[in-house]
């Protein structure tokens, strides 16, 4: 039971950290509240997952190669870039009043499912340190204990999620204009900002 506390730790400990999808969460959870900010993590985790599925049928190293590199990182700039500035786009609208299609459930898991998938770092995450619990686990007990710890780290990022969440939603339930609007200005600049760390990784693939 230790070993799976530790391995929860870990999901919580791998998701913690500032970053897009961190960001994209703090923005959907203040406009849209708890559900939208949650379901978002949710499609980040799904893409966890598809990565996870590629590691455990050892099929992952094709993620490695040059080509899907500079791929992943152009992909994933774009995907940064176009969504921290619609972010930014919607500083000026009225956040109170958002639209119903942009409160759309579905929209929130693509963004986040999008999200992670195109970025490369996650593949780092899962190629690294996945790679190497899935071996020692292997190595040491048997796959029922594999898939055992392997849900232990999702259950981690869940459990994060459902944090982001809360917070998130804590800025909709005040419902304060100004705090909304701000929390749209820097999670938009975040998102440009991991856009274009993206993209200069993607021109050092292609170029150098």
């Amino acid at each position: 039971m230790t070993v799976l506390f530790s391995y929860i730790f870990l999901g919580i400990s791998l998701s913690a950290p500032v970053g897009p999808i961190n960001a994209a969460q703090l923005d959907r959870g203040a406009r849209h509240g708890f559900m939208h900010a949650w379901v978002l993590g949710l499609g980040a985790m799904f893409a966890d997952l598809v990565y996870m599925l590629l590691i455990y049928f050892g099929i992952a190293h094709f993620l490695s190669t040059p080509f899907m590199q500079a791929f992943l990182w152009s992909f994933g700039s774009f995907i940064l870039i176009y969504t921290g500035v619609e972010t930014l786009l919607k500083y000026k609208r009225d956040i109170t009043n958002a639209s119903l299609a942009e409160s759309k459930m579905h929209r929130s898991f693509i963004t986040g499912f999008l999200m992670a998938l195109s970025n490369p770092l996650n593949i780092l995450f899962w190629l690294g340190i996945y790679g190497s619990v899935l071996t020692s686990a292997v190595k040491h007990t048997d796959m029922a204990h594999v898939l055992l710890y392997s849900s232990g780290i999702f259950i981690g990022i869940l459990i994060w999620d459902v944090v982001m969440a809360g917070m998130a939603s804590r800025f909709h339930r005040r419902n304060n204009e100004t705090i909304l609007r701000w929390i749209s200005v820097i999670s938009g600049i975040s998102l440009i900002g991991f856009g274009l760390y993206f993209a200069n990784e993607a021109i050092r693939y292609i170029f150098f």
